[in-house]
């Protein structure tokens, strides 16, 4: 069937925007407005990345103040074992379940059996932590004085390895036996410097 000469010139005209449009995409667009997109969307990802880091830099004075106050104010909390040697920590800790025990004395029997302090691990990032093994003869009221007093107050104490138990015979009077009482109790250093640092007005 042949075509009128106004519908050549329209199949014409669409012809040539085909191989037009081919050829924009074939030969401008994939080689040059592409890549021109792709930069011009990496420099718009660049200029914001480039905006939120520098409000972070901006912000640097006030964080690194803010990061000051919280060091020296964990420093200065009693919830620290006040000292810095691992050796003196666990002694003085020993003397404070000693202590602790002798003040709940009123409650009905109880001592201290044992006390040894633990081998603390090489490496413990800036709070090393100090623990002793502790063993107890107690009586049911005592003991539960004495284990309150130790994780209530400060500094902060950790109880871990609980174990307990009691003698099944009685005594003469046939009384029950006291308990025996076994627990690692544990602490956390001052880091290295803490002692001058709090010092400090």
């Amino acid at each position: 069937m042949k075509l009128r000469p106004v519908e050549r010139r329209i199949a014409a005209w669409l012809l040539a925007l085909v191989v037009l449009v081919l050829a924009y995409f074939l030969l401008l667009h994939w080689w040059f407005v592409a890549p021109q997109q792709a930069m011009d969307a990496q420099i718009r990802q660049l200029r914001g990345e480039q905006h939120r880091y520098a409000a972070i830099v901006a912000q640097r004075h006030s964080l690194a103040a803010r990061l000051e106050r919280l060091q020296q104010g964990q420093i200065r909390s009693n919830a620290l074992l006040p000292e810095n040697d691992p050796s003196t920590a666990s002694a003085d800790l020993m003397q404070h379940v000693v202590d602790v025990v002798s003040a709940q004395s009123a409650l009905g029997p109880c001592a201290v059996t044992q006390k040894m302090p633990v081998q603390a691990s090489p490496a413990q990032g800036p709070y090393p932590k100090v623990t002793v093994n502790i063993n107890l003869r107690c009586g049911m009221h005592a003991l539960a004085a004495v284990l309150y007093a130790l994780e209530q107050g400060t500094p902060y104490l950790f109880i871990d390895n609980f174990s307990i138990y009691r003698y099944p015979v009685r005594g003469r009077d046939g009384s029950m036996q006291p308990l025996q009482v076994q627990l690692s109790l544990s602490g956390y250093l001052r880091p290295s410097g803490g002692k001058a640092e709090a010092s400090k007005p």
